[in-house]
């Protein structure tokens, strides 16, 4: 049976294929965007593969919401995702927010490691897909 869950990884790979791209196309505050996405969209797997969902009036994951749950929830309390990745959800948003809404530029140092860390988080979650 098809787990549609998976969808979520494969979203989450594709973002960060694209801000590796754009990263290299010197293109720093899409590169921004998309590497938040694709730890967003990672966190969202991680969430659903621990039994955590959004609220019930909730239709879609909220960024606070997914933020907060894959912070206390999977890295604090449950020790499912190393400290290391804490605040990678937090520390993307803030760039993305930066990149798409305010009129400071993302330069090439914050994009270089937001990719780095949007790297990190998604390699933990694929990981820990693949373990039974």
């Amino acid at each position: 049976m098809l787990d549609l869950s998976d969808n979520w990884l494969q979203k989450a790979s594709e973002n960060l294929e694209a801000a590796s791209s754009e990263l290299a196309s010197q293109r720093y505050n899409s590169c921004a965007n998309r590497a938040y996405y694709a730890t967003f969209q990672a966190a969202i797997w991680a969430l659903t593969h621990e039994g955590i969902r959004p609220p019930r009036q909730d239709r879609y994951w909220g960024h606070d919401f997914v933020q907060a749950q894959f912070a206390g929830q999977l890295v604090n309390r449950r020790k499912v995702y190393a400290p290391s990745l804490r605040s990678a959800l937090t520390d993307l948003y803030k760039l993305r927010v930066q990149a798409d809404y305010e009129t400071t530029m993302v330069d090439e140092i914050r994009a270089y490691r937001a990719v780095r860390k949007a790297r990190e988080l998604v390699q933990a979650v694929l990981e820990r897909s693949k373990k039974p």
